[in-house]
């Protein structure tokens, strides 16, 4: 009897598949032990990929014609099925063409960019970026006189800028999940009709809207909070709706380098310049990054939804002594985002060079563990150029960079130590986790115990 019904319920699972023709495609990724056709088949679905590797048992599937939470209902009631959800995605915004203009020096900018070149490792760096104030808050001359980074820090992003004189010896090869390609070249996206207009000269334009234009599901979000503010004379004149996160990822890794200027970044692409991703890319690039053993993962993203893939792979990584570390989220607000918010991860909020909690920064526990600068933080953008920034996206890379100076102190950091030794922080309030990061002070911690 319980046969005839379940089978009676895949009959009319199929049936509905075909005659509800409302919902365009949607995407799945599904853990099973066993023959992954049969069960595609049984419900009418199709295999879009399998993942291989260390995801070997993952797979993506597609149906069009039927409800989303049908799908994932039916899924899970295999046996076979270890777990099934939505592959979600996002489209950030463009850029906001009622947000104020203001020229490099003006009253209305937040800062007046050093265009001067000093030495900064293995290259020359804008004074702007090296000795910007968040460097003074974080306590980072102090810390590099015991440690200027190791090993490898990847970041799943928008990719890199590789020709950018500021990182081009500390960029790794990694991977383009978005177009299947090596590398992870934060320019793969953006055409050659498109680049040449980073040399003309435009005024920069603020972009306070940082508001997700969903298209149904959860949302991945990239907090990029501004255009940026760039350098001189010149921003952008990108197709703001087009190439909404471009840029990100080279900003991001600036972030990290300025901090661990001896460590070698990774950019695996998991983000298009359009702002998109999913679930399943974003899967692949942690495992991919742990399987080319980095030491420590930066994401700076958030999805306001838990999800089991994610959270397995983040699993993963800190079974492998990775080290993660999440953005917190920009709501303003005492609530739950991931990563950030899973156990295995560092999730960061944001202050201002006052340590003063952002006013856009999620915060409270145990969604943040540490708060680092995120307001008017300058950092490098694609094209030579550099960018001033506010989010928690771009506190992240800071306490990644941290984790390099960890990794570097005492080769054995992982998770749970990096923790540890980041405790040694300011205090400025429990709804800010740990307190405001300390590297010099977390980096005497690692030596004490090294020792």
């Amino acid at each position: 009897m319980l046969r005839r019904l379940r089978i009676s319920v895949r009959i009319a699972f199929i049936l509905a598949l075909y005659s509800l023709g409302a919902y365009a495609e949607d995407r799945y990724i599904v853990k099973i032990t066993g023959d992954i056709n049969g069960i595609a088949q049984r419900y009418g679905l199709t295999v879009v990929k399998s993942l291989g590797g260390s995801l070997s048992g993952y797979h993506v599937l597609a149906s069009s014609g039927v409800a989303r939470h049908i799908v994932v209902n039916e899924l899970s009631q295999e046996f076979a099925v270890s777990s099934a959800e939505v592959d979600k995605h996002v489209r950030l915004p463009g850029v906001n063409s009622a947000s104020p203009i203001h020229p490099d020096g003006s009253s209305g900018a937040a800062t007046s960019f050093s265009s001067r070149l000093i030495p900064y490792y293995n290259s020359q760096a804008a004074s702007a970026y090296v000795n910007q104030p968040a460097t003074d808050v974080i306590n980072m001359d102090k810390a590099h006189t015991l440690a200027t980074g190791k090993g490898i820090v990847a970041t799943i992003d928008t990719g890199a800028d590789f020709t950018h004189s500021v990182l081009r010896n500390s960029l790794t090869r990694g991977w383009d999940f978005v177009n299947n390609l090596p590398n992870g070249q934060e320019q793969a996206d953006v055409n050659q009709e498109t680049t040449p207009i980073l040399d003309q000269e435009t005024t920069p334009i603020l972009d306070q809207e940082t508001t997700p234009i969903l298209d149904g599901g959860t949302a991945v979000i990239l907090q990029q909070e501004t255009t940026p503010i760039l350098d001189q004379e010149t921003t952008p004149i990108l197709d703001g709706k087009k190439f909404p996160a471009y840029g990100h990822g080279t900003m991001v890794a600036g972030l990290i380098h300025l901090v661990a200027p001896n460590a070698r970044i990774m950019p695996v692409r998991a983000f298009g310049a359009n702002g998109s991703a999913s679930i399943s890319q974003i899967v692949q690039a942690i495992y991919y990054a742990v399987d080319h053993e980095v030491n420590v993962i930066n994401m700076s993203f958030s999805l306001k939804q838990d999800s089991p893939a994610l959270n397995a792979a983040l699993d993963y990584a800190a079974s492998n002594g990775v080290i993660c570390v999440a953005s917190a989220g920009n709501d303003g607000q005492a609530i739950q985002v991931w990563p950030a918010a899973y156990s295995s991860v560092i999730g960061v909020a944001a202050t201002d060079n006052f340590m003063i909690r952002g006013t856009f920064s999620n915060y409270g526990s145990p969604l943040v563990t540490i708060a680092a600068p995120g307001v008017g933080v300058i950092t490098t953008y694609p094209a030579e150029h550099y960018a001033q920034v506010w989010g928690t996206s771009f506190s992240a890379p800071l306490v990644s960079g941290a984790a390099a100076l960890l990794v570097d102190m005492n080769g054995q950091t992982n998770g749970t130590t990096a923790v540890a030794y980041l405790s040694h922080a300011t205090p400025i309030g429990q709804e800010l986790g740990l307190g405001e990061l300390d590297l010099y002070q977390a980096c005497l911690a690692a030596r004490q115990k090294d020792d």
